[in-house]
């Protein structure tokens, strides 16, 4: 098949697919007599692992790993467990990060509602969390 058709076939644009040839994650397809690109559906189901393993937070460098480990099975799950543990260990240092930014924004949600609630028995003031934004420079 062309560089159309896998595209179509990957939901992928065609420069998706040639940035992957460029980055090696595809090997480079034969050509055609008119030298257009010729694909397999070995390449098809290599494009939907990258998808997959992308999909899953994998940088392009990790999937070329993942590939080489897919194709030479050489103690493939000792590596894979190593990438699995190290893509864990970011995935949990990105929930406590979050965890932080939810409790600063429902702190200053608390400060903007009693602000509010405030401005119904007196004078309008100014917003508290802009305040303390502005102090903090």
């Amino acid at each position: 098949m062309q560089i159309g058709e896998l595209a179509k076939r990957t939901a992928l644009t065609v420069d998706a697919i040639r940035f992957y040839e460029k980055r090696r994650l595809l090997p480079k397809p034969v050509r055609s007599a008119g030298r257009f690109r010729l694909y397999t559906d070995d390449d098809m189901e290599r494009v939907r692992f990258i998808q997959q393993v992308q999909g899953l937070g994998f940088s392009l460098v990790e999937i070329r790993e993942l590939i080489d480990l897919r194709t030479h099975r050489v103690d493939a799950c000792e590596s894979m467990r190593r990438l699995l543990n190290g893509k864990l260990s970011d995935v949990r240092a990105k929930m406590q990060e979050l965890k932080g930014l939810e409790s600063e924004l429902t702190t200053d949600l608390r400060k903007c509602t009693q602000e509010l609630k405030c401005r119904l028995r007196h004078a309008a003031g100014s917003c508290p969390v802009l305040e303390q934004v502005a102090g903090a420079r």
